[in-house]
């Protein structure tokens, strides 16, 4: 009889080992950022490799340009136009295909655009281009660039955008920031360093996680901060300043924005980001802080351009300092659908 008391006893014992060796088996939940970051690290994704020769200018071939002003074309591009499907049907240029920015990696797989092709991406005024260019650039497509200021530098008739947010016609449309006690000249804060984000993946292949995220944040869509609003209300938010310490200081600066002139893997530079808190990133035009932000979002960083950058802000100081202006548009072509 002692026995079997003590079979059973064993035997009630059995379920608990049995749970207990596989709780201790469960493998830990894995960083995907560390492998994503190795991976980028390896193949050369490093926002400032990334952040070269991104952009070009609506000029003529005989300016040094693109724009064939004789017809209006820009050869050896394949052009894609992120704006509205009724914008582009009103005018657009000429062999360029409608696409919106979630879809642009599906579009530019789907019609077997080769990854060393000249891609050319157009929107309203540069800076949601940004965001499709820093995606295929990342997928493989380095040829990938925005067209500056977007459809407002390529002809007049779409020049509202950055007519409305930059003094290139009035001047208070450019120079909200001047004489407001919230644009300051005072040094940097130090910056912080901070932590590594932290988020997982169904994958452990470095390439097919940069994918997943690439899609994630054109999913999300590209909301940028209003300008004005910043201003108004700087304590509110966290602010990143996206240029050199002199400009930082000679042009101003949102009051208590960090400096963060180079953002990059490479030496942790990247850590001067907080993941835990929302930021908005500022340069000059609003078109660079666009592919940034894009690139910070693919780490797992939470932050926002600040649309149409210090051209909305300190047109006229900046204009007299040679910094980069909207210089309002040329009429090379435009061509109807």
């Amino acid at each position: 009889m002692k026995k079997l008391i003590r079979f059973a006893i064993a035997l009630a014992f059995v379920p608990v080992l049995f749970l207990s060796s596989c709780k201790e088996d469960a493998p830990d939940a894995v960083n995907a950022y560390v492998t994503l970051k190795s991976y980028m690290v390896t193949n050369n994704l490093d926002l400032p490799a990334l952040a070269t020769s991104w952009i070009v200018d609506p000029k003529s071939t005989g300016m040094g340009g693109i724009v064939d002003s004789v017809n209006g074309t820009l050869p050896g591009y394949t052009i894609f136009d992120l704006r509205s499907a009724s914008d582009f049907a009103a005018g657009h240029i000429k062999d360029a295909t409608n696409v919106v920015l979630k879809d642009i990696i599906t579009k530019v797989t789907t019609t077997a655009v080769a990854k060393d092709a000249k891609i050319l991406v157009v929107c309203y005024t540069g800076q949601t281009a940004g965001q499709a260019v820093m995606a295929l650039r990342l997928l493989g497509w380095k040829n990938a660039v925005v067209l500056k200021w977007g459809m407002a530098g390529w002809n007049a008739t779409y020049k509202g955008p950055w007519v409305s947010n930059s003094g290139v016609e009035v001047a208070a449309n450019g120079d909200k920031a001047v004489g407001s006690p919230n644009w300051v000249t005072t040094a940097a804060p130090a910056n912080g360093v901070f932590d590594e984000p932290v988020w997982t993946s169904t994958s452990t292949d470095g390439a097919t996680i940069l994918a997943e995220r690439v899609q994630a944040v054109l999913n999300a869509g590209f909301t940028p901060a209003i300008g004005d609003d910043v201003l108004a209300n700087t304590a509110t938010y966290k602010i990143v300043n996206y240029w050199v310490n002199a400009d930082y200081l000679a042009l101003g600066h949102f009051s208590g924005a960090f400096n963060v002139p180079t953002i990059a893997l490479a030496g942790d530079l990247v850590k001067a980001f907080d993941p835990a808190s929302t930021e908005l990133v500022y340069c000059y035009t609003g078109q660079t802080s666009s592919i940034a932000t894009f690139w910070l979002n693919v780490l797992g960083y939470n932050t926002k351009s600040i649309s149409f950058g210090a051209n909305h802000m300190v047109y006229s100081p900046m204009k007299t300092a040679k910094k980069s202006v909207y210089p309002g548009a040329k009429n090379w072509a435009v061509v109807p659908n």
